[in-house]
């Protein structure tokens, strides 16, 4: 005599869920290894990027849509819907995390220690080269101000040395920080003002932000003013004021350390 088996049926969405979460973290990872190692433009890498966030995204409704029916009508796929969420995880936390970032940091590219007379860039052959043709474009006062509220922290640093002294310290903070350097002109000529142009990229994407840091002669010492602003988008995300702030730690460290 035969017997009838009948399987209880499986959640469809909860069943799908995994393959989508997996088929968006290849796409996600295969998108940031490109945008890396600049093996696609900056444009086309985050449209990649947002796809593979986007299929994550899904994987996490289809799974909870699982979740429902399995609820409701006690189907299989339980098991199937926990790993879609927990493979999804792995895609969405650092993109969540930066969500997080830039809805409570001030939506802004560009930073300086000093607001009122921010350093201009360099406009020479090799800064224009290094940072595409690109001039980071003068900043609105609104702007300014909203910086002033949100960063009250970054302020120029000013030294009891010799500008010879305090440009030393600059170049070797930059070198330490490991900073591509495109220009270091010392303080001396007809203005008296030392000033180092570099690039620094951030540590998963290798995003540009471009950095000038001007050194300023005074009767009582040296004064150091630095503005870091952003190549790409139209939020930093903080990281031009964490560029400041690390490198005012680090030229502190340093001058401390020479007396």
């Amino acid at each position: 005599m035969r017997r009838l088996i009948i399987e209880e049926p499986v959640s469809r969405p909860a069943k799908w869920s995994p393959a989508l979460a997996w088929f968006a973290l290849v796409v996600t990872v295969l998108a940031v290894f490109m945008i890396r190692f600049n093996k696609i433009d900056y444009q086309s890498g985050f449209i990649a990027l947002g796809a593979g966030i986007a299929i994550a995204l899904l994987a996490v409704v289809m799974a909870f849509m699982g979740f429902v029916r399995i609820w409701q009508e006690g189907r299989q796929g339980l098991g199937s819907g926990i790993r879609g969420v927990l493979i999804a995880a792995l895609v969405l936390a650092y993109p969540g995390f930066m969500a997080l970032k830039a809805a409570t940091l001030p939506p802004i590219t560009d930073v300086s220690t000093d607001t009122d007379d921010p350093p201009s860039f360099s406009r020479s052959r090799a800064a224009l080269q290094a940072r595409d043709g690109r001039i980071p474009p003068d900043v609105a006062p609104e702007t300014r101000e909203m910086q002033r509220a949100s960063y009250v922290q970054i302020a120029p640093l000013t030294l009891d040395i010799g500008p010879d002294e305090a440009f030393a310290i600059v170049q070797k903070a930059a070198h330490n920080l490991g900073w591509q350097v495109i220009e270091a002109v010392p303080p001396g000529g007809r203005i008296g003002l030392g000033r180092l142009e570099a690039v620094d990229r951030t540590r998963l994407l290798k995003m540009p932000s471009d950095i000038t840091v001007r050194v300023r002669p005074r009767v009582d010492g040296t004064r150091i003013d630095i503005r870091s602003a952003s190549r790409f988008g139209s939020h930093d995300l903080g990281a031009n004021a964490g560029h400041i702030r690390d490198f005012l730690e680090e030229a502190s460290n340093l001058a401390i350390a020479v007396r």
